[in-house]
């Protein structure tokens, strides 16, 4: 009886390891993109857990959430759309943590001719590319910056609004428009941009990204396992390296 026993201790053993395993649905910005798709094995081999990623604007992903898309984890590019979530109870308890932050920068096609001299420059701009302004946490960022700037009302005759960041980007990219104002991590990505001038940060909204497990997910574990990893040293090199500005102590050297 000894031996079986044994034997059904262990398949009983096999049979519940896969169970620790779970697959994270991570809602986060565009913006994040390169950086948690080059963080994603580490995460599973630190973890056990894998994870896949839906990329898009912070506000149609949190309106997502709040309709009951199954996400495990919310990485914001703003606290407001976080905010909404937690008030109606989707963030798993103590988990939200302002993880990054960013800066604005305003990008050109790299074969423009010309310069681009500060914010009065964009007067002259026939089109600009923005994330939405009236949603998106880039373009709500942009547009705050020019307001207080005194120069949107000038300028929002000539904006055209883009699904998120990285199609503002696009814009740019395919010469579409004249210019654009995009995150300085996204303008890092692409050689076919350049940046005509840096927003100073005294002049923009403060930008902060908040990440959270969410309730309603259908890996919890992997949902928290998951906002854990993001504040490893491991995760903070990357970020730092991809140019984001790591919140939560003394920003790390990338490698």
């Amino acid at each position: 009886m000894r031996p079986f026993s044994l034997l059904c201790s262990l398949l009983l053993l096999l049979t519940a390891l896969p169970a620790l395993a779970e697959k994270a649905l991570v809602f986060a910005a565009a913006s994040t993109t390169n950086a948690l798709q080059e963080l994603a094995p580490a995460f599973t081999k630190a973890t056990g857990h894998e994870v896949e990623f839906a990329f898009g604007a912070s506000s149609d992903l949190s309106r997502q959430a709040a309709a009951g898309a199954p996400a495990d984890a919310f990485l914001s590019a703003d606290a407001v759309r976080m905010d909404s979530l937690e008030k109606v109870g989707l963030l798993q308890p103590g988990t939200r943590v302002d993880l990054l932050s960013n800066r604005l920068v305003v990008v050109v096609p790299a074969d423009a001719k010309g310069t681009l001299k500060g914010p009065e420059g964009l007067k002259g701009v026939k089109r600009l590319a923005l994330a939405d302004p009236a949603a998106v946490p880039a373009g709500v960022y942009a547009k705050g910056w020019l307001e207080k700037a005194g120069l949107w009302k000038a300028i929002e005759p000539k904006v055209v609004p883009a699904l998120d960041v990285r199609a503002a980007l696009a814009a740019v990219e395919a010469g579409r428009v004249d210019a654009g104002v995009v995150y300085a991590t996204d303008a890092a990505q692409s050689k076919k941009v350049k940046v005509a001038f840096e927003v100073p940060d005294a002049d923009a909204p403060r930008i902060v990204y908040p990440v959270a497990a969410l309730a309603k997910g259908k890996a919890p574990e992997a949902g928290k396992a998951f906002v854990r990893f993001l504040q490893t040293d491991e995760a903070r090199k990357v970020f730092a390296r991809q140019g984001f500005i790591v919140l939560g102590g003394k920003e790390p050297r990338a490698p």
